[in-house]
């Protein structure tokens, strides 16, 4: 019962000391900046986004994105969660039709070229029908389901790596 929050301290505290080893301002904050919480909660205060990414993987995402490639803590990539998140219903009924305004829309924000739309579409909507299908699926809240999306998404994104901008 304790373990949680022994691990959630020790993490911030990681996380204060990999932040504080680069002179202020050089990089982002891997809790607040980046991972699935900075992406669900990027006009949000800070806190949610730190709870949000201990609460999703420990903050290994966040601190990983931060490490290794701190050019995707913010830009795009957030803009697209953000979109994700405030558009889910519509991107869940145009993933399962295979086309749409909000799919274009949201690849196109990530930054895609046209002409892979597609081939991104077709991966998102066989990851989606797997996540649909789960039997705890209809238990997840929105914020969840939109994680899940977005990882669908980036997944699909990162197969056509070469089409899409940073």
């Amino acid at each position: 019962m304790l373990k949680f929050p022994v691990i959630a301290t020790a993490l911030l505290c990681v996380a204060t000391s990999v932040s504080a080893a680069k002179p202020t301002g050089s990089g982002p904050n891997p809790f607040s900046d980046c991972g699935i919480g900075a992406a669900l909660f990027a006009d949000g205060p800070k806190w949610a986004a730190v709870t949000s990414n201990i609460i999703w993987d420990v903050g290994t995402t966040a601190v990983t994105s931060a490490t290794m490639s701190p050019e995707t803590c913010n830009g795009k990539s957030v803009k697209t969660a953000q979109f994700i998140i405030d558009n889910y219903d519509n991107l869940a009924e145009e993933t399962a039709l295979g086309q749409g305004e909000h799919l274009t829309a949201m690849l196109t924000v990530r930054g895609c070229q046209a002409s892979t739309h597609q081939t991104i579409v077709s991966s998102i909507r066989e990851d989606m029908a797997g996540n649909v299908m789960a039997i705890d699926y209809s238990a997840l809240s929105d914020v969840e389901k939109a994680a899940q999306y977005y990882q669908a998404m980036d997944a699909g994104v990162a197969s056509a790596a070469d089409s899409c901008s940073a």
